[in-house]
This record gives structure tokens, sequence and C-alpha cells, in this order.
């Protein structure tokens, strides 16, 4: 499936995209993407259906933020935990991720016309060597649009994420670049992987479960978290209402 999609909206889509807009829309919502192996045990198919499915709504859900005027997404696409997964699954899925960024680079001219730039964070240092240039072209090719953009956290965990700005800053210190009163917060958050991204407005996760999984936990500190039971490949455009509508409720209590 096409990382853009161009579709026409069902009337109820847009429904809820015109009452979405009467309030205040999240600038940045961060996405845990969970469930697509319970939903491929829920269909009786392969795990790796499950996670192409959750490509797919990835998709879907992408169209519907930048309807709503949404400029920055981010999506936990794969954590460094993942790689405990079988071998089997920990291929089908590097598999999986070649055959998207291929795509992706195939469809540059149209990610360029709609103004998207995609940024992956992570340890790209563990994936295969072939994956990661197919990442870098995929940056490259995008770094340019700022109307919208795509954070893809592929290798990644918060704790990995705070070691590498950790290692930054000293390394600074040894070289003799920084001095130890020089560290503080605002240092550190320029050495994130997020350093040129916004804070989180909203964090959305499916599935049921009720916990970060080690995603984000530095740049959601002031952000509205949404837990809801519904498998990612079944998340629909009212679970994403409901969502927003939350964030809504609870925006004067984060302005305070």
């Amino acid at each position: 499936m096409s990382w853009v999609q161009q579709s026409k909206l069902r009337w109820y889509e847009t429904l809820a995209v015109n009452v979405l807009k009467c309030g205040a829309i999240p600038k940045h919502i961060a996405f845990i993407m969970d469930g697509n192996r319970r939903f491929a045990n829920k269909c009786g198919v392969k795990k790796i259906e499950g996670h192409s499915k959750g490509f797919d709504k990835l998709t879907e859900v992408l169209q519907w933020c930048l309807l709503l005027g949404i400029k920055e997404v981010t999506v936990y696409a794969f954590s460094i935990e993942n790689f405990r997964r079988s071998q089997e699954e920990v291929d089908q899925l590097m598999s999986l991720a070649r055959e998207k960024f291929k795509r992706l680079l195939e469809e540059k001219d149209k990610l360029n016309e709609h103004g998207i730039g995609i940024r992956v964070i992570g340890n790209m240092a563990l994936l295969p060597t072939d994956l990661q240039k197919l990442v870098v072209e995929s940056m490259e090719s995008t770094k340019l649009n700022t109307k919208a953009i795509l954070n893809i956290a592929f290798s990644y965990t918060s704790r990995e994420e705070m070691t590498h700005a950790i290692s930054e800053v000293a390394w600074g210190v040894h070289e003799d670049l920084l001095k130890i009163e020089d560290i503080d917060e605002d240092l550190i958050q320029k050495c994130l992987y997020t350093r040129h991204s916004l804070q989180p407005d909203l964090l959305i996760r499916s599935s049921g479960e009720v916990r970060l999984s080690d995603f984000l936990l530095w740049q959601t500190t002031c952000c509205t978290l949404y837990f809801t039971p519904v498998l990612w490949p079944e998340f629909t455009i009212w679970d994403l209402s409901k969502a927003i509508l939350h964030y809504q409720k609870n925006l004067p209590t984060l302005m305070v």
C-alpha cells in the first residue's frame, strides 16, 4: 500500500474531521501501534500478515492526520527489545521494512509534492547494512519537506536514546568542547534523536496495554496519554476522534 493515501474519505470520516477541527488540534501525535500479532492470531493468519496490516493502517491514519492539520506524527515501529523475538520473526520484520522503505523511495515525488518529511530515529547501527542505506536515502530524499513530519522510531528505546545523548555530552566534555557547568536539561535534549521535533501533545497506544514500553519517556512529561483496547489494524477514525476529544477535554489542565 502507498505511503500517501489519496483515496476519497467516506462521508463519516469527513464528518469526524470537520467536528474535530472545531476544537484544538494537537500539533504532534505519537502512536504506539500495538496489537498486530494479536490481530494475526485473532484472524488465524501469520504474524507477518498482522504486521503488514498494521502498516496499511498506519498509511490510513496518516491520511486522517494530514487532513486534520496535524504537523507531526511519531510512530513506534520497532523497539530494540523486539530483537529478542524469534529470528524468523525478526528477519520477516526486516524484510517488511526493506519493502516499505523501497516503496517510500519510489514514491518520493509524491511525498515531496505533499511536503512530507521522513525522519527515522533510533540506533541504526543495529540494523542490517542494506536497510541502513535505505533508511538514510529515505530521509535524504525528503529532508527539505516541512509541511508535515513523520518520525519513525525504528531500533529505538528511550533508555538507549538517553544513553546515547549522555555519551555525546561526555564526549564533548572529554574533548574540552563542553564544561561540566554547561550540562543541563536543555543540552541533553539537544543531543536526543528527537532534537528537531516538537514535544508530543498526545500519545495514543492501541491494544489495551497501559504502559509506554520505553517510548519517548523524556518527551512525554507534559503529554496527554490515551489508551484504547482496539488492536492497531482495527483502529478507526472514531478511535482517533475519541483520543483527540480526550486531548481537547484535558487541554485546559495542561495549559495551567
